[in-house]
């Protein structure tokens, strides 16, 4: 690994280098082969304008001679040439054999009255020339420089530069050798680190003192790594408290993944048989269809879901909640139920038996109590003591079959008639019922509305429900004026309500309304012979219909009492 960083870097360092080297080299040798033949022009062209002065100015002179003396001076070939192009005199040939030079380039620039100059390569030497020519009277004279010792000069310069660059280059390439090792070096340390702490080894820290971009990132990741060691020693500590905590509930707790597999059972779990196999399927570790049922749903519909289980441990019930987790999977508490159904049942069975063997004695209190009213004089004191016997053993006897409704109802032991029925017809009955009595205390009791379908309902179950909202409306908010009835629609079910108009009932009391023998006004529910169980008895009517009740209230407003009961089934509708 380090080797690789290395040589990649000192290739990347080396490519830079010979591209800034190449660079350099050309730059420099065109820009002093550029200035060697601009400097050779200017020169040139001075001597080729002073040439052309004293062509046009030396009278003591032949042409041949001062063509002679001009070039010798000037180190280049001169010539005179007429308008005509022919030439008049030339430093190295004889002007008659010498061909037309009126042709020229630089020649014709200058019978034109300008400087002429052109560079080009001698047909008869092989070596390039620059040609310089100036206008004279009657013709035009030329200087011909070889440019032989400029290509020396630029070899000599071209060999020194390759020279001075390959050494450039080699001492760049050393130091670039040692940047590249000092920053693969570096590099490896980190690269290093970070194996350790994929490994999980979270102690692993980085030492580096220097302040470049490589420093910086390398303390940016020991302070990430210090910051994760922190807060997986912190998760793992709360891990092992929620693990504590688990196992220490009696209450079965199971977790599986988004895939099904059981990823974690407490102690409560393993006590229920078999020790609890982590990493295999749920349906191999739990063999209740129940609980599977209850977790594949929750798994799937990412939704709480609830059931009861009775075959995972003989002779146990068990209250399964399996509620999905963010991560995909599912955890599921199973409460085991049988011991609170047993003391439940055993409460009610006594409460039954107690309330069936008190009726007996009850009736017979009440009995003679009313033979021996009959039979005393109103203005003995012995009637009044005999008028509370009867009343307390009466309302004894109310309270007694109250008790036994509700644990009859409670217990499922009460079967109900469920037929389809109109609503209008069970609000129409609870106005026959209480009508007359409700005129008797001057109230109103009327029907506001009626929904067309029909519920699944027992009717005498649910005139038992009417009957107790109507007479606690009667009893406690008779001042009201009114009572008003109705059933409305609502999705798959009908909502009935019992409106009053009196006082009101405070809210604090709204929650524990269903209670058994809560009362908000105690005294007045004594005196008005009431036991405290007839909302209770309502609500689990209510409740095995497969409904809900409950009420909303607010003072000075009155109450109203509402209670729902699904709609009858199409088949169900056709039968009534």
């Amino acid at each position: 690994m380090r080797g690789r960083i290395f040589f990649k870097l000192l290739l990347a360092f080396a490519a830079v280098i010979a591209a800034a080297t190449l660079t350099v080299d050309l730059s420099l040798r065109r820009a002093w082969e550029d200035s060697l033949v601009h400097e050779i022009d200017r020169n040139l062209t001075q001597k080729t304008l002073l040439f052309a002065h004293r062509v046009d100015s030396d009278r003591q002179h032949s042409l041949a001679d001062i063509a002679r003396e001009e070039g010798q001076a000037a180190g280049a070939r001169a010539t005179v040439i007429d308008h005509q192009g022919r030439v008049l005199a030339d430093s190295e040939s004889q002007a008659q054999t010498m061909e037309n030079q009126g042709r020229r380039r630089e020649f014709m620039a200058a019978l034109d009255g300008n400087i002429g100059k052109e560079m080009r390569r001698s047909e008869r030497l092989k070596i390039p020339f620059l040609y310089t020519a100036a206008p004279i009277a009657g013709g035009a004279v030329r200087l011909a420089y070889p440019l032989s010792d400029v290509q020396a000069a630029t070899q000599s310069v071209n060999r020194t530069l390759l020279l001075a660059s390959a050494l450039a280059l080699l001492m760049a390439l050393i130091l670039a050798g040692i940047a590249a090792q000092s920053t693969a070096s570096r590099l490896q340390k980190v690269v290093n680190f970070a194996h350790r702490v994929a490994s999980g080894d979270l102690s692993a820290r980085l030492q580096v003192a220097s302040f470049d971009e490589i420093g910086l990132v390398a303390r940016a990741l020991d302070q990430t790594v210090h910051r994760m060691e922190e807060n997986f020693a912190l998760s793992q500590n709360r891990q092992r408290q929620l693990e504590t905590l688990l196992n220490s509930m009696q209450d079965a707790v199971i977790a599986v993944d988004e895939q099904g597999y059981v990823q974690w059972a407490n102690r409560g779990m393993d006590r229920l048989g078999p020790r609890t196999r982590m990493g295999l399927p749920l349906i191999e570790t739990v063999r209740d269809p129940d609980v599977v049922r209850a977790i594949t749903a929750a798994r799937e519909q990412r939704r709480v879901e609830i059931a009861r289980a009775s075959s995972l441990v003989p002779g146990r019930n068990f209250d399964v909640t399996a509620a999905p987790m963010p991560g995909g999977g599912v955890v599921a508490v199973l409460r085991d139920l049988t011991e609170t159904e047993r003391v439940e049942k055993t409460r009610r069975d006594f409460i039954a038996n107690v309330s069936h063997e008190l009726r007996t004695p009850l009736t017979s209190i009440q009995g003679y109590a009313e033979t021996l009213l009959d039979s005393t004089p109103a203005s003995d004191h012995i009637h009044e003591f005999l008028d509370i016997i009867r009343k307390n053993a009466a309302r004894m006897s109310r309270l007694t079959e109250d008790l036994l409704t509700l644990a009859r109802v409670e217990s499922g032991e009460q079967r109900f008639d469920v037929q389809p029925s109109p609503p209008g017809d069970l609000l129409h009955e609870v106005v026959e019922s209480f009508g007359t009595m409700a005129q008797a205390q001057g109230v109103e009791l009327l029907i506001e509305n009626q929904a067309d379908t029909a519920v699944s309902a027992d009717r005498e179950a649910i005139h038992q429900v009417f009957a107790n909202l109507v007479d606690n409306a009667l009893k406690y908010a008779g001042g009201g004026g009114r009572i008003a009835l109705g059933a409305r629609r609502m999705g798959n079910m009908v909502e009935f309500y019992v409106q009053d108009y009196g006082p009101g009932i405070p809210s604090e009391h709204l929650p524990r309304l269903f209670e058994r023998f809560y009362r908000v006004d105690k005294a007045r529910s004594r005196e008005s012979g009431g036991t405290g169980l007839g909302l209770a008895i309502a609500k689990h009517i209510i409740l095995a219909h497969g409904g809900s009740i409950r009420a909303e209230s607010e003072l000075n407003h009155g109450s109203q009492f509402l209670f729902t009961i699904p709609v009858a089934s199409s088949a169900a509708a056709a039968l009534s």
